[in-house]
């Protein structure tokens, strides 16, 4: 059995006792949990593991290799002996130690371990919330079990029995535990190190055994004078499980390309966290961390968003499951597929539990990317489901826009519906091309949506407002269409294809002259999909009559769903979009109208987000 599908095994239990501390909670009435805060820490380690079925071969591989071929001592009997296998787990323990410790003091490291600190709930659901990235350096610490000779089957089993065993201790509802707490690491123990009070920073790095923070002087006892505020000092103040994982990275990279000393440059990167060079801080100051001044993010949720919220992560949560137990036997591109569908889906999800987008647009991001994804492999029947079901979703959205007919919308009456009249036009090529001898009953569907697309690029606007970017995209088409032509398309087909090349550079270059005159982020998301529609023509067009493409179903749909989904949110943005008062926001666009409300800040309650 594989460690993929023993952590789809441990699942339940885990959720399990994720109820049970729940329950404990209520009783107690010292409730730990907040359901936008442990969708996005589950969520978070649903991308840990499914990430991890790419990032384990470097970890193993490396491994591996090192075992083969430079180990100092090779004795596997002994190794797999009940001896060998406690000194292993000690081993490797002693190992994760300097791996964590490291993490905290080296700003590169702790980039990647940041994600497992930015809940500022601590409970159960904060052991599951996990790094993507930390595997990219973090396999340098294990060498040294390699070098000694240690098995990869034994390593990646203590591995497994030194992760699963740090779950238990994230919780407030174990108290202290006497003789216990003075040699394992233990919920008071760990309590301390995800805390950022002063006293409390950087301590406890212990994964099974706290021995090493007594033998190495990291040790710190939890006072109860002096409550735990949890988080990290740079606030996150998002769900966005991308932006959690790249967060840390992103202000290095900012603080490393600003810098003038070029060794400046490579500092940022080693000394500790929240060093910054001179001229860097100067340039862009940050304010002093204050505990006291740390509001809890917590944007508020509907109803209705709730329960969308709660079925959403169960669907997902099962379709990680299902990858996680076949993604061993499954070759490498099928896994990539359905590791980008579920990202895709998490995104989605985070976006529309924060307020950046509605429900509506959720969904239908989530039905393109499985729209791809089935046609991608060859799961015929559900993509006949999941592609037209895409479009009929767009349609809903803007319909539920135009019927709440939201103040300071950028859609008018008019617009939505030449902008539904677009997206039926979509809808029925979709449908055409679904089956074969429709081709030209789809080209001229496709053609017409085009049209009613540049209708509408055309409302408020002059006609190509930008004369660069009309030359552009016509060269552009007639580009292609000299490729198409000299690769062999076909005779009956030129006239056609011709006009379906113009119209689409038409539309491309309405597009971009609207976006210069309106300006705005929606514009431009319009602009950009336009350009993605003039790309994903391309590939199919390519693919159809010159030379087929490898995985050519992933290119040229997912560049077209990317198209529709950014013209149908570009459309539907705010006109003229507000700050919002959101904790950390950059003004919040309810895309589909549909209970998704704005973030907010709430004033401290015991919480804190601390940590550079």
């Amino acid at each position: 059995m594989s460690p993929n599908q023993i952590i789809v095994l441990a699942t339940p239990v885990f959720f399990l006792l994720i109820a049970i501390e729940l329950a404990v909670g209520y009783k107690r009435q010292r409730i730990t949990y907040r359901l936008p805060d442990a969708i996005s820490s589950i969520s978070l380690g649903m991308l840990s593991q499914t990430s991890a079925v790419f990032t384990r071969l470097l970890r193993i591989g490396i491994y591996t290799a090192v075992f083969e071929h430079v180990a100092l001592w090779r004795n596997d009997a002994f190794w797999l002996s009940l001896p060998g296998w406690l000194l292993a787990l000690l081993f490797y323990d002693f190992c994760y130690y300097w791996l964590h410790r490291m993490g905290h003091e080296s700003a590169v490291l702790w980039a990647a371990h940041a994600v497992h600190h930015q809940s500022q709930d601590y409970n159960l659901s904060t052991a599951l919330r996990q790094t993507s990235s930390g595997a990219l350096l973090g396999w340098m610490f294990y060498v040294p079990m390699a070098l000694a000779g240690v098995p990869p089957l034994v390593f990646t089993t203590v591995a497994l029995v030194d992760l699963l065993y740090q779950f238990w201790v994230h919780t407030e509802q174990v108290g202290r535990l006497g003789w216990f707490d003075r040699w394992f690491c233990s919920p008071s123990n760990h309590r301390v190190h995800h805390a950022v009070n002063d006293v409390y920073l950087d301590r406890n790095y212990g994964g099974i055994l706290i021995v090493w923070d007594r033998l190495f002087g990291t040790f710190k006892d939890e006072d109860d004078r002096e409550q735990c505020a949890y988080g990290t000092r740079g606030l996150l103040n998002s769900w966005d499980p991308l932006w959690a994982n790249a967060q840390v990275y992103a202000g290095l990279a900012h603080d490393s390309w600003h810098a003038r000393n070029w060794l400046d440059k490579l500092r940022v990167w080693i000394k500790p966290p929240g060093w910054r060079p001179t001229d860097v801080a100067e340039r862009f100051p940050k304010p002093a961390f204050d505990i006291a001044q740390m509001p809890l993010y917590h944007p508020p949720m509907s109803r209705a968003l709730q329960w969308f919220a709660g079925v959403q992560f169960a669907l997902m949560l099962a379709g990680v499951a299902a990858f996680l137990w076949q993604a061993d036997a499954a070759p490498l591109a099928d896994n990539a597929v359905w590791f980008a569908t579920l990202l895709a889906a998490q995104w989605a999800l985070g976006a529309a539990v924060q307020g950046r987008i509605g429900m509506g647009m959720a969904l239908l991001i989530e039905s393109a990317a499985l729209a791809t994804a089935t046609s991608v492999l060859g799961l015929q029947e559900w993509h006949w489901l999941f592609k037209p079901l895409t479009m009929v979703i767009a349609i809903a959205v803007v319909t539920g826009h135009l019927r709440a007919a939201a103040p300071g919308s950028g859609l008018g009456r008019s617009e939505g519906r030449w902008l539904i009249a677009a997206l039926a036009g979509s809808l029925a090529g979709d449908v055409f091309l679904m089956f074969s001898g429709f081709f030209i009953p789809g080209l001229v569907s496709f053609l017409l949506a085009h049209l009613c697309y540049i209708v509408l690029f055309r409302k408020g606007v002059p006609w190509f407002a930008r004369r660069g970017a009309l030359l552009a995209t016509l060269a552009i088409g007639a580009g292609m269409y000299a490729f198409l032509w000299l690769g062999g398309l076909p005779t009956a087909l030129r006239g056609p294809v011709a006009a379906y090349v113009l119209v689409i550079a038409l539309m491309a270059a309405q597009a971009i002259g609207r976006a210069t005159v309106l300006g705005g982020r929606g514009a431009w998301l319009v602009a950009i999909g336009a350009g993605f529609f003039m790309l994903s023509d391309a590939t199919l067009a390519t693919n159809r009559f010159v030379q087929p493409l490898p995985l050519a179903q992933l290119w040229v749909l997912s560049t077209y769903y990317i198209a529709q989904v950014l013209i149908v949110a570009g459309m539907l943005y705010p006109a003229r979009p507000q700050r919002s008062t959101a904790v950390g926001g950059e003004g919040s666009a309810v895309l589909s109208g549909e209970g998704s409300a704005a973030s907010a800040a709430v004033p401290p309650t015991g919480y804190a987000t601390p940590r550079p």
